[in-house]
């Protein structure tokens, strides 16, 4: 377990999860944090830099020279070990599990050496404080970093999810993960656990919008990030990647549902009419 202490934080913080090899999301993050006046120290990454999108290269290069701190997530994990999967926690033979195939295998090989090297050294955990709180930051989750934890997991999750946080880096007032791709903020009885989305596709409700969070002063607000869905879509079909995920860039909408709990599932025909 490796464990990266940023200490003290003083002004927003901005929180964001997989830029999933989205190049123009990233452009369009690092411009909103320029003009907020946020520094690269005080953006935080929750993992999976890489993944359905069609620039991971461009993304790993703006990713390592913007500094950031980043979360190894379950794509970085594998990538950086050179796995022969996303090991991102799909179900065997579900469409996720089918569609990750067809991006998994050319992001893979567009990583260079030292690509796969800044991934394998990656923190598996960041802890920060903040306004006198003190945070620690995970990608799906501190048990299995490829667990999805949705905001109305059962409360037991969240305990088993706290302690194991806290028999890594000792106690913690509130907690920062991803994976998911569905912002939240849930109130627990330890502390806040605050997903704060992903950057680089929808989270499944119908708008191109991508989402992250910016935690000043002690509150934490999710915010939409707008940014070229378009230009996306392009370098999706200029690499050569599998229609799905490509599509769901432009209407808002996965392509799958195999991971969602049942309240968090569209209507198949609101979908289609959508998309």
């Amino acid at each position: 377990m490796r464990h990266r202490d940023l200490g003290d934080l003083s002004g927003p913080v901005l929180l964001f999860g997989g830029p999933y090899s989205n190049l123009q999301a990233l452009e369009a993050l690092v411009r909103v944090a320029q003009g907020a006046g946020i520094p690269p120290s005080h953006m935080i990454c929750t993992g999976d830099v890489v993944a359905y999108c069609g620039a991971p290269s461009r993304c790993v290069s703006m990713m390592r020279a913007l500094g950031c701190p980043v979360v190894a997530g379950n794509c970085e994990i594998q990538l950086g070990a050179d796995a022969p999967g996303c090991g991102c926690g799909f179900e065997d033979g579900s469409a996720c599990d089918l569609f990750s195939v067809g991006w998994y295998g050319p992001a893979s090989a567009a990583l260079s050496v030292r690509d796969r090297a800044w991934m394998a050294a990656l923190p598996d955990i960041v802890s920060f404080t903040h306004d006198s709180a003190h945070y620690a930051v995970v990608h799906g989750g501190a048990t299995d970093v490829a667990r999805f934890i949705f905001a109305n997991a059962p409360d037991r999750v969240f305990a088993q999810e706290w302690d194991a946080v806290e028999a890594m880096v000792g106690p913690v007032d509130h907690i920062i993960a991803g994976h998911c791709g569905v912002p939240f903020i849930r109130e627990t009885v330890k502390g806040r656990w605050i997903n704060a989305g992903v950057i680089g596709m929808p989270p499944h409700d119908g708008e191109r919008a991508t989402r992250y969070a910016v935690l000043n002063e002690g509150d934490v607000g999710i915010s939409k990030l707008d940014y070229d869905a378009k230009g996306a879509a392009a370098d999706m079909a200029a690499a050569g990647l599998p229609d799905p995920y490509r599509l769901a860039l432009l209407s808002g909408y996965w392509p799958s549902e195999d991971v969602l709990p049942p309240d968090l599932r569209v209507a198949p025909d609101l979908r289609t009419a959508s998309g």
